[in-house]
């Protein structure tokens, strides 16, 4: 019996597992996470909701030739047994030690455990390294996704969206004044690294004074930045950016402050380059993932926690302080508006949550400067 709030994952496991097969790999590791560690993802980074059918934020799954199992902590245990269908076993915990418990009784001895190295963290990638070591199962990255393959056209595409520039009104610094300030940051360092890179998505928009919408309920696109003492590098798809937005990276044009674009995709290879050089990179090891980490020699990497752009873009500057209540004014008159429509409407027995939500996004909307609900509306009664 299925019920109808599960989906059949029949098809789309014998497809991952004709992979494995042909990779000669006996378990693979699959997060729900993306490649920049990001709180929230896109639908075409939903590798764990697609090859399962749950749709919980949270969890990792593995896939061996003949089991399945999802790992989810207590907030979602109902809803994955209620979205998981028999072909998946549910396990009530999410350490990584169940993990590769589980993984060393399904995988024989001598076995491969592969992953996409840009998908884990540094820290996860070393906790599944240490937890399978000396077991005989080897911990095999993989650059080619494998449930991306499996997952084929049927895989959402890429945003296509504009990516924009923030009006210097809203910032209260341009993006030179703010490259300027973590150049500085690097030459006071003890160790003086050479150059900066960026994983983290709200770390390049805030940088560079961009904006994007790749994902639902935040103003972020998908790109990577290596900034150096005299070059700064911008990955991104290069169709996407507006006009203004290209206009004022290149302004700088030749110099250290003239932004060379790359795509999105080219950043392995070029910071595979650059690290074959005298070079320090800084990076920040909380939302760096395995893949961009182990590109760089151990010897030429400086680890913080976060990086200099991150705590930067932590301090308010007056602008932008003065923008966050102007904001909050703004907000609240919404706020008080849907409580008048609430208290004209409800006695007529016309509302439900559901189109008290839409009400109260649309009031937002309506409001000067909005692009849109930062999380979906929360909308309860009783």
């Amino acid at each position: 019996y299925l019920p109808p709030t599960a989906t059949n994952t029949s098809a789309r496991l014998a497809g991952l597992r004709d992979i494995l097969r042909a990779r000669g790999v006996q378990a693979y590791i699959v997060p729900s996470t993306d490649a920049h560690m990001s709180e929230y993802i896109s639908q075409r980074d939903a590798r764990l909701g697609w090859i399962t059918g749950f749709t919980g934020s949270a969890g990792t799954a593995v896939v061996t030739q003949d089991k399945a199992a999802l790992w989810t902590d207590s907030r979602y245990w109902t809803q994955a047994e209620r979205e998981l269908d028999c072909s998946w076993e549910l396990q009530r915990t999410t350490s990584i030690e169940s993990i590769a418990m589980w993984i060393i009784k399904a995988v024989p001895s001598e076995g491969n455990v592969s992953l996409d190295p840009f998908l884990f963290s540094i820290d996860t990638w070393n906790s599944y390294s240490r937890a399978l070591q000396g077991s005989g199962r080897t911990l095999l990255p993989l650059e080619t996704n494998l449930v991306d393959q499996a997952w084929g056209d049927q895989r959402p595409p890429p945003s296509s969206s504009e990516i924009y520039s923030l009006p210097a009104e809203f910032t209260g610094s341009s993006w030179q004044e703010k490259v300027a300030g973590i150049r500085q940051q690097m030459e006071q360092h003890l160790q003086h690294p050479t150059a900066v890179l960026l994983s983290g998505l709200e770390e390049t928009a805030w940088l560079f004074n961009l904006r994007g919408d790749d994902i639902p309920y935040n103003p972020v696109f998908y790109s990577y930045t290596l900034l150096t003492n005299t070059t700064i590098s911008l990955f991104v798809e290069q169709s996407r950016l507006s006009g203004a937005a290209r206009e004022s990276l290149t302004s700088g044009c030749p110099g250290p402050l003239c932004v060379e674009l790359q795509e999105y995709g080219q950043v392995s290879a070029h910071l595979r380059r650059y690290a074959q050089g005298n070079v320090t990179v800084w990076l920040g090891t909380e939302y760096t993932t395995y893949g961009l980490y182990s590109i760089i020699p151990q010897e030429k990497l400086l680890e913080e926690k976060y990086s200099p752009v991150m705590i930067t873009k932590a301090v308010k500057n007056a602008r932008e302080q003065e923008m966050l209540r102007a904001a909050h004014v703004r907000d609240a008159v919404a706020v008080v508006q849907y409580l008048l429509w609430l208290e004209k409407t409800v006695p007529q027995g016309q509302v439900d949550e559901f189109s008290g939500a839409q009400h109260i996004d649309a009031l937002r909307w309506a409001q000067e400067h909005s692009r849109g609900p930062s999380f979906q509306s929360i909308s309860a009664s009783g």
